[in-house]
């Protein structure tokens, strides 16, 4: 498969091969140097073809945010899946089936309630769970304060029922990305591994398992120092990258691996802007980048073979498929003729990959390959 992008019809999600296998390299490297195991996010990517990538083949443990996912990978090979979302009772049947099959499944709770739940389906149904107690190191988002009193009860619990197994602790610092500077990335990154560890001991001190001490993401992931005390790291952008975590400085521009070749529909001269045929569902409407950058609005316009930026085009606003370029110079009219194609560097990769079911690989300038990725629940 060889298509020059003048071919392709638009919008297309463009993913170059070559940044993403040296963002998959220089993390497997940095989290290896650590000491610890790379069990890599696969929300970002869901594709079967990226997580033999980022995983060396098909035997690598893998992160999963949604139980579809797991089926999906489960299907082209994957055995060891963490399902890193709070499980419910209506669930289970679901992981069950999976591990039926010969699945090896994590699942996650912070919940006593749901720790019963767990424990009652696998006696009722002669099946078997690990479970991870998730662990809240300054997200706020979900899980147990490193010392609540809920964490001895729960993993108590959970380790006391038949087919279940109390793996140990799990934690995700989403504040990482609220950060303005790579000193905030460090501290928060040391507060990630302290109050995860810290949780650890409190289990090991009660006679309570905990051989899994699991923290990561992104931008804690690439700007950790010292990961002491934790097993794993599950990171996901850092496949692709983003402008979002260009700001946060995660990585370099000529890491970001991930585009949406758009098509240039219109010129609007008394309104002063371009169109493009990529709007709010090719880019999604994530702005995370305008913390910092304001100006980067839904996505940086760029060249289409080099993906070097035009000087001040940003997509400013969207429609459901309308993007839309302010104009400040005239001369962008001339430069981009009606017809003439663009790409634009999403905010967050993950949000801006949901639109589309397959990334078209991009090397030396020509797309070579097609590859499938899973949406849905």
């Amino acid at each position: 498969m060889s298509l020059h992008l003048a071919d392709l019809p638009t919008p297309a999600l463009l993913l170059e091969r070559g940044r993403l296998l040296t963002n998959l390299e220089a993390m497997r490297a940095r989290i290896s140097a650590r000491g610890v195991a790379l069990r890599p996010h696969l929300k970002t990517a869901k594709s079967a073809k990226v997580a033999e990538l980022a995983t060396e083949g098909a035997s690598g443990g893998i992160t999963v945010s949604t139980l579809r996912e797991a089926e999906y990978f489960f299907d082209h090979g994957f055995r060891d899946i963490t399902y890193a979302v709070g499980i419910v009772p209506a669930r289970l049947g679901r992981v069950a089936a999976l591990q039926d099959k010969g699945a090896r499944v994590q699942i996650l709770t912070d919940n006593l309630t749901a720790a019963g739940e767990i424990a009652q389906y696998a006696q009722a149904h002669d099946a078997s769970f690990r479970v991870l107690v998730e662990i809240d190191t300054g997200d706020r988002r979900a899980g147990l304060l490193p010392d609540s009193p809920d964490l001895l009860d729960i993993a108590g619990a959970l380790h006391a029922a038949p087919g279940v197994e109390l793996l140990g602790v799990l934690t995700h610092a989403g504040q990482s990305y609220d950060c303005g500077s790579i000193a905030e990335v460090r501290a928060v990154a040391e507060l990630e591994r302290d109050g995860v560890v810290a949780a650890a001991r409190r289990l090991r001190d009660a006679d309570l398992p905990c051989p899994v001490v699991s923290a990561g993401s992104t931008p804690t992931a690439v700007h950790a120092d010292d990961l002491t005390g934790v097993t794993e790291m599950r990171p996901g952008c850092y496949m692709f990258f983003d402008l979002d975590q260009l700001v946060l400085g995660s990585c370099a521009r000529d890491d970001l691996a991930l585009s949406v070749l758009t098509t240039v529909i219109g010129h609007n001269r008394h309104a002063g802007h371009l169109l493009l045929d990529a709007g709010a569902l090719a880019l999604s409407k994530d702005v995370s980048a305008t913390r910092w950058r304001p100006e980067v609005g839904y996505g940086e316009v760029c060249d289409p073979a080099s993906l070097t930026p035009y000087p001040g085009l940003f997509v400013g606003s969207v429609n459901q498929e309308h993007g839309v370029v302010p104009v400040t110079d005239a001369e962008a009219f001339a430069r981009l003729p009606v017809g003439s194609q663009v790409r634009v560097l999403p905010n967050h990769a993950c949000m801006t990959a949901a639109a589309y079911e397959r990334y078209l690989v991009v090397e030396d300038g020509a797309v070579i390959d097609d590859w499938d990725r899973v949406n849905g629940w």
